[in-house]
């Protein structure tokens, strides 16, 4: 699966989440370039990217900074 981040870095929090199938690989690329073009203001502040991954929860895991606040992975690292 392809999967669209669009992360707020002043905020902490992700503004968008949207799942593609393989099949879609062309489609993902589309939604990425399209809202890089409707944020280029905003791109200092944003991260807009696409991930693979076999699911959804791993992505959470491999780039749970996206999903998790800093008080929630803290207690994950005293875990």
């Amino acid at each position: 699966m392809i999967f669209f981040v669009d992360y707020d870095r002043r905020r902490g929090t992700v503004v968008e989440f949207k799942t593609f199938d393989e099949c879609e690989r062309e489609a993902a690329r589309r939604y990425r370039l399209d809202a890089e073009l409707r944020l280029r203001e905003e791109l200092a502040n944003r991260e807009i990217v696409l991930l693979e991954a076999v699911d959804e929860a791993q992505v959470r895991k491999t780039h749970r900074r996206y999903f998790e606040n800093l008080e929630s992975f803290a207690t994950m690292q005293e875990a």
